[in-house]
């Protein structure tokens, strides 16, 4: 599996397009992969706490179109953007982290997956993927740095 590289910048929190020498970068599509399930906001749920009082609950438009009933790609890491940085609020981004790569393991595209989240300061969580593939390097790990909009 091939796809367009994206790049996570831990300086300017955020992922853009791949490129070297002026062409776009390719990967094996698992990077951006998992970049994109975690930070594309998944819809909240309707027993989810919004960030602001009546505010959208999100959700990606191509979710719409989604292959698989039900499967939607993203995750609720969006809902922690105005939340204090606790140990209640670190377990939070885990659990919204394993939700939203929970895809992976389930089409058999890894067969493991761990997800550890941690503190770094009063604004920023520290997100470690690690996964084993089935087939190929089998240990690989990706490491995100999530910053809450206080």
């Amino acid at each position: 599996m091939t796809d367009v590289a994206i790049r996570w910048s831990n300086d300017s929190f955020s992922g853009d397009l791949a490129f070297e020498v002026g062409r776009l970068v390719t990967d094996d599509g698992l990077h951006t992969a998992i970049f994109l399930s975690l930070f594309t906001d998944a819809r909240a749920r309707e027993d989810d706490r919004l960030p602001d009082e009546g505010a959208d609950p999100r959700g990606w438009w191509g979710n719409a179109f989604s292959l698989v009933a039900g499967r939607e790609l993203g995750s609720r890491l969006w809902l922690l953007a105005r939340e204090k940085i606790t140990a209640v609020t670190v377990e939070r981004a885990r659990v919204y982290a394993v939700e939203a790569l929970a895809w992976l393991k389930d089409d058999g595209i890894v067969s493991g997956l761990a997800v550890e989240a941690t503190r770094m300061n009063a604004q920023m969580i520290a997100l470690k993927i690690v996964i084993d593939r089935p087939e190929g390097p089998s240990r690989q790990v990706y490491d995100f740095v999530w910053e809450a909009s206080l």
